[in-house]
């Protein structure tokens, strides 16, 4: 099942390319779409025959890959990578469905990229085999390269770059990182690593290493300033599976591997990562309350966001850590939400500078409904589930820091003054621009882009605990198996 959700996307966009060139694209974007939304119904599939009860990876498949060196073709999923898969599921064909009218030009090679980015994206949250995910991990870069690069904005080459440079460096020190776990271990495989005892200066080093990969892809204060630009210049639906999903792959990097594998160097490191976070958090928001590009509002207000993330998975303890993947979860949805929102209206101005808008309640009512409800759940209005995910880290973080949690709780505040800042500016008060006079409001094919994420909006918000059950005792486990490493590291002192 895992390897059909994994593939089929492939599969597909090799059908794409063998068909052709034809009809301006529109065999490509049903087939795109049909294989998507097949995929969607698969990882569906897998979320109803997957047992929540239990804490070790199910649906496993392990193949000989390349038996000289010991390493195999292995696949599963738990209650933490599991949301992942659906989430990506869940937003490609709402992307396919989004680029239906407004990518026009070479629809054909759009169609491959996306599909062939969701396959590798899914692939990197089912691996259990480090090579497999390192080159799943790497394989992703090339087709978002070339959806930012060849579909982007004016500046879309120097964003491009910019994006594929800084994850390749950090990538660089973890495969370094990879390699010397498996030279300590003597396999690749991921749940034998996570197993193994470590010596506390050994644990350092490959978290380092590590953490430079993740921080980048998070991204982390100081490197996150490849995120801005490369949001500017994507095409919406680049956007929208950025900041939904490329994003949680550092923070779930942390989750699969630093938290396990490397205990005692997380506890070392951190009031690092907290300190890193903070800075993000408020920081990032200050700097959103200036800008005068929805998108790149939007883009440095993921940033700060994702510092909650992070903050949360440093807490060691339940409620940090559980707030953490659902704030991620929660982001995805949110995110992708005003990405697609901000999309819409470029599509009709051809700008997204905020002095250009106003008024728009007055022409478009059922876009400003949607507008407003996803900026709520992005301040965390509670009945939304920006709230719960929020809620859920804060106290976690007062367990861990108070000092922690009141300064993160800052970030909440500045959250709140800089979206509804930008949703007043936006929505409500006079049309200055005569051009929002004739725009039209959203059409059945738009509407249906947000009702799926309106629907989990409120679904997660006043009723979480389907979701929350979901992972609930794979963070249980995640802790025991934390003490667990830590006490056998005492007692065993294995030297680097």
């Amino acid at each position: 099942m895992l390897t059909l959700v994994t593939f089929l996307p492939l599969v597909a966009a090799l059908v794409i390319l063998l068909l052709g060139r034809r009809d301006e694209g529109g065999t490509a974007r049903l087939v795109a779409l049909a294989t998507s939304l097949l995929t969607f119904l698969i990882s569906l599939i897998i979320y109803a025959g997957f047992d929540p009860g239990k804490a070790n990876f199910q649906f496993v498949q392990e193949v000989s890959w390349i038996p000289s060196f010991g390493i195999n073709y292995r696949m599963g999923v738990d209650g933490i990578s599991l949301p992942f898969v659906l989430l990506t599921a869940l937003l490609t064909p709402i992307c396919i469905l989004a680029s239906w009218q407004t990518i026009q030009k070479r629809v054909y090679e759009y169609m491959i990229a996306f599909l062939t980015l969701e396959s590798f994206v899914i692939g990197v949250f089912c691996a259990l085999d480090f090579v497999l995910f390192y080159v799943l991990w790497e394989a992703m870069l090339i087709p978002m390269f070339l959806i930012i690069g060849v579909w982007g904005g004016p500046r879309r080459v120097y964003a491009a770059l910019k994006f594929f440079l800084y994850t390749l460096a950090g990538s660089v020190l973890m495969l370094i990182a990879i390699l010397a776990l498996a030279w300590q271990g003597g396999t690749f495989s991921i749940p034998e690593l996570m197993a193994l005892p470590l010596s506390f200066n050994f644990q350092v080093w490959v978290f380092l290493a590590f953490f430079v990969s993740f921080a980048v892809k998070v991204p982390m204060w100081p490197v996150h300033t490849w995120l801005p630009d490369a949001h500017v210049e994507a095409p919406t639906a680049g956007s929208v599976i950025l900041a939904g999903i490329l994003l949680k792959m550092g923070a779930y990097g942390f989750l699969r591997f630093s938290l396990p594998m490397l205990p005692d160097a997380s506890h070392f490191f951190a009031p690092f990562i907290y300190g890193l976070s903070l800075v993000a958090i408020v920081y990032t928001a200050l700097v959103a309350l200036v800008q005068t590009d929805l998108k790149k509002l939007i883009a440095y207000s993921s940033v700060s966001h994702m510092g909650f993330v992070t903050i949360g998975l440093f807490t060691f303890n339940q409620q940090g850590i559980e707030g953490g993947i659902l704030q991620m979860v929660n982001h995805g949805i949110v995110s992708g939400a005003l990405f697609l929102l901000v999309g819409v209206v470029y599509d009709r101005l051809h700008t997204r500078d905020i002095v250009k808008f106003g008024g728009l309640a007055l022409r478009m009512p059922v876009y400003a409904t949607f507008f407003m409800i996803f900026t709520m759940a992005s301040v965390g209005l509670p009945g939304t589930n920006g709230f719960v995910g929020e809620f859920l880290i804060l106290l976690g973080a007062y367990q861990s820091s108070k000092w922690v949690a009141v300064v993160a709780t800052t970030g909440v505040v500045l959250g709140a003054a800089y979206m509804l800042w930008m949703y007043k500016r936006v929505v409500f008060g006079v049309i200055r621009n005569p051009e929002v006079e004739h725009l039209s409001d959203l059409s059945p094919r738009e509407v249906a882009l947000f009702v799926p994420l309106l629907l989990l909006v409120f679904w997660i918000g006043f009723y979480p605990v389907p979701f929350m059950d979901l992972f609930h005792v794979s963070v249980q486990h995640l802790l025991v198996q934390t003490d667990v490493n830590k006490m056998a590291m005492m007692a065993t002192a294995v030297l680097p």
